[in-house]
């Protein structure tokens, strides 16, 4: 009796530490996107969670992720791509027949780990310490796994098999997909690429091979382990394994391991003491390539850092700069980008030019002509008179030019390069290229007129002595009353002409406060055609309005409107189509606006409104400024549009009292308040 007690006792011994090892996530347990709910935690020792994790300083937006969460910093080693970010209130759910499923707040699916296999077959799911999330059918076998789906990060107990892939984030504090790939190739290598994005299409430019090519199959690489006892090696298939990691890393019982492909290309494994004290921050313990910089020197993409960018070693890391005369694309992406800060090409011979000398500099790959024998100071005239020259590179009497964008930018103290970068002499930033050659126009006629024949240049001067009798009686008159629109300038155009130019209204472009805008042509070009369909007490005022003020207002900061139509119940507006759309799309779509186009789309605004405030005829509160009411034109000019149909000041009104208008949000608090405005607008535009 004893003795079986004794049994008895041992089982329940060894099934402790399974039954401890075994708490799981039920089928219809759930987690909500939101800062105070808890995640699911790895058992028994609770090293891991799996949650929804805030991004900052967005507090609206939350990434799904498993991550350490004993440590500070919680630092994330898987996370869900797709769907991020993860909006406020979206729900995670464990079904029996998906796995995971994860919907938004209006119940849309933003993600599954269904792997179309029989449907109610979930058991449970479970994160173990190792970080591995786990969801099990109910034969015990797996559905799906967080480790056979990795994204930057490998932990131990985990590898990279064939057809696995780590993708870098695009920049540390964004998960999107990055440049760097690290997989195993189908000839057997470990190899580390970079990618087009958001294409995601292949480059040539292979920047580091854990072995070179095998010299037959029974040596090709067949994974990358990384072991519990935190060493990365390379398994090969006649099981002659190779390790990467240093012999001499920190026991893995008392330290965190992760490797991870990082957002600059650098695959880094990292270690973080357990018991960190007053050292809690993650160490390097090994990476791979050792100079990145050099490595990637392939004849696509860009190089380790952004398109004419140069790429500096420090401590095995790449610093991306800008050179003289250039600054970053995107402000917030040091790694990115740099755009030079003045006109590209040349009318002068390249007078206008200087050639700046960077020291140990090169952008290999980039050459479209070499000259040989060359001396060092013919290399420099050589690329200051060829307008398509960017860049001369000195070494060994000979001359490299090249031309922008320059890829592949990095410092190279070993060859002795004597590089030549053209800049403009002073720093002229992007402009609209309009005026200069309004004014070379402006010139040329003015010449032909005065170099033409005595009766031409009479007919001139009448002219001016004509416009100058009328400018007199204009200013000694007073302004002009306000006139029908059918009498000024503007075109009046009937309902059948505009159908016809706008192809039955098949092309929108948006809808605003008073109708929806098509986008039409007519003999003078591409238009925008606003309809005013939604008719409302007083609206054949507020048409008239508009068509005599924006008739009379006009200003490289406005929308102007061509002509109109008032043809029994349809009212219709023509202005000029602006291509690059409004600011809105401008400002939050794929490509990131420069510094220097910010700065000039607010000025341009800014010069806009105090036309339309002080200096134009009848004063106009637009009640409406927002990135929709900014429309960019082929220069990225600002133009403001919609202002005619707000209220009028006129001069002699310095204060009145209207109506509430405009969008909530951009509406000055007075109108809010039933008291007095002046003529000032609410501007709410996140550059």
């Amino acid at each position: 009796m004893a003795f079986r007690s004794s049994i008895i006792l041992a089982l329940l011994v060894l099934l402790y530490p399974h039954s401890t090892c075994s708490q799981t996530i039920s089928v219809g347990s759930s987690l909500t996107a939101a800062s105070n709910t808890n995640p699911w935690r790895s058992s028994p020792n609770g090293d891991f969670a799996l949650g929804f994790k805030q991004l900052q300083p967005n507090t609206g937006l939350f990434l799904l992720a498993i991550w350490f969460d004993k440590i500070p910093d919680k630092t994330t080693v898987w996370y869900e791509r797709s769907s991020y970010p993860v909006p406020r209130g979206s729900m995670l759910r464990l079904d029996s027949a998906n796995g995971l499923i994860l919907q938004d707040p209006q119940g849309r699916l933003l993600y599954n780990t269904s792997t179309g296999g029989p449907v109610d077959q979930v058991s449970h799911a479970l994160l173990n310490d190792t970080g591995n999330f786990v969801i099990r059918l109910r034969d015990s076998s797996i559905l799906w796994e967080s480790f056979r789906h990795p994204t930057d990060t490998i932990l131990p107990s985990q590898s990279i098999e064939m057809g696995d892939t780590l993708v870098s984030r695009r920049t540390e504090a964004n998960f999107s997909v990055g440049r760097f790939y690290a997989s195993i190739s189908n000839n057997g290598r470990f190899i580390f690429n970079t990618k087009n994005v958001p294409s995601n299409s292949d480059y040539d430019d292979e920047y580091y091979g854990g072995t070179t090519s095998p010299p037959n199959a029974s040596e090709a690489v067949i994974r990358a382990k990384f072991d519990s006892g935190a060493l990365i090696s390379l398994v090969r298939r006649n099981g002659q394994d190779q390790i990467l990691s240093p012999r001499s890393i920190p026991l893995s019982s008392d330290n965190y391991y992760r490797a991870t492909l990082d957002f600059d290309g650098i695959f880094t494994q990292y270690c973080h003491p357990k018991n960190f004290g007053s050292n809690p921050s993650w160490q390097i313990a090994s990476s791979w390539p050792q100079n990145i910089c050099r490595n990637i020197n392939g004849f696509t993409g860009s190089g380790a850092c952004g398109y004419n960018s140069v790429c500096r070693l420090v401590n095995q890391r790449p610093v991306c700069e800008c050179p003289q005369g250039f600054s970053l694309a995107d402000p917030s992406n040091p790694y990115g980008n740099c755009e030079p800060q003045f006109v590209q090409g040349c009318t002068d011979g390249g007078n206008e030019y200087d050639l700046v000398i960077i020291d140990d500099t090169d952008w290999p790959n980039n050459d479209y002509e070499r000259k040989k024998p060359c001396p060092e100071e013919q290399c420099r005239i050589a690329c200051q008179e060829d307008c398509f020259c960017d860049v001369s590179i000195y070494r060994d009497n000979s001359c490299w030019k090249k031309r922008l964008p320059l890829s592949n930018g990095r410092v190279d103290t070993s060859q002795g390069l004597k590089p030549f970068l053209k800049i403009r002499k002073r720093d002229v930033t992007l402009r609209n290229p309009r005026p200069r050659r309004d004014r070379q126009t402006l010139i040329f006629v003015i010449s032909v007129l005065l170099g033409s024949s005595s009766f031409i240049n009479c007919l001139f001067i009448t002219a001016a002595c004509v416009l100058l009798f009328f400018g007199y009686n204009r200013i000694f008159r007073g302004p002009s009353p306000v006139q029908d629109p059918s009498a000024s300038n503007i075109r009046c155009f009937t309902y059948k002409e505009l159908v016809q130019a706008t192809d039955g209204f098949k092309d929108e472009l948006g809808t605003g406060a008073f109708g929806i805008v098509y986008k039409g042509s007519i003999q003078n070009g591409l238009v925008a055609v606003k309809r005013l369909d939604r008719m409302f007490q007083d609206s054949d005022k507020e048409f008239k309005t508009e068509v005599n003020v924006i008739g009379r207002t006009h200003h490289k900061n406005l929308v102007s409107l061509i002509g109109f139509c008032e043809e029994g119940p349809h009212r219709l507006l023509v202005y000029e189509y602006m291509s690059n759309g409004t600011l809105a799309d401008f400002l939050f779509g794929d490509l990131r606006a420069s510094w220097s186009q910010r700065t000039q789309i607010a000025m341009g605004i800014a010069q806009g409104l105090t036309y339309l405030h002080e200096e134009c005829s009848s004063q106009i509160i637009h009640c409406d400024i927002k990135p929709h009411n900014i429309l960019l034109d082929e220069y990225y000019i600002a133009r403001i549009s919609d202002f005619g149909l707000a209220k009028l000041l006129t001069m002699n009104q310095s204060k009145t009292l209207t109506n509430i208008q405009g969008t909530k949000g951009y509406v000055a608090p007075e109108w809010f308040r039933n008291t007095q405005i002046s003529n000032s607008e609410m501007v709410r535009i996140q550059f």
